[in-house]
């Protein structure tokens, strides 16, 4: 399985970007798929994540009504649309698809747990200033 997101780049404080990420590889649809975060020197740390099925949704609190977490019409590929972006949002966005169903059995809580997700983007930077 392969993810590729794109969308990153440079933007001022206020501004707006959309990562996408799309997952290859597989021919079922994943459970979920999720964007997290990070800096260097600091922990990965859950953005949103979405219910491929159902399509409920979790944003961090940092992030709600900023940020939101949409799933198109393609399989296993999610968007991340970021508006009112802060220099505090500056860092590597990471994509993550569930394929096993860990996530459906966490609940909720999943998007703050990295280590559900068995599959990863190479990351993708974003720079406020």
């Amino acid at each position: 399985v392969q993810l590729v997101e794109s969308g990153g780049g440079s933007v001022e404080a206020g501004g707006s970007l959309r990562l996408s990420c799309e997952a290859s590889g597989y021919t079922t649809s994943a459970y979920s798929m999720a964007w997290f975060r990070q800096t260097p020197g600091k922990e990965r740390e859950g953005v949103a994540l979405i219910y491929l099925g159902r399509g409920d949704t979790w944003v961090a609190d940092s992030v709600k009504d900023r940020f939101t977490i949409s799933h198109p019409n393609v399989m296993n590929t999610v968007y991340l649309q970021m508006n009112s972006l802060r220099p505090e949002d500056t860092a590597t966005y990471y994509c993550a698809a569930d394929f096993e169903g860990g996530t459906v059995r966490a609940g909720m809580l999943s998007g703050t747990l990295p280590d559900l997700f068995t599959y990863w983007g190479q990351g993708t930077q974003v720079t406020v200033s």
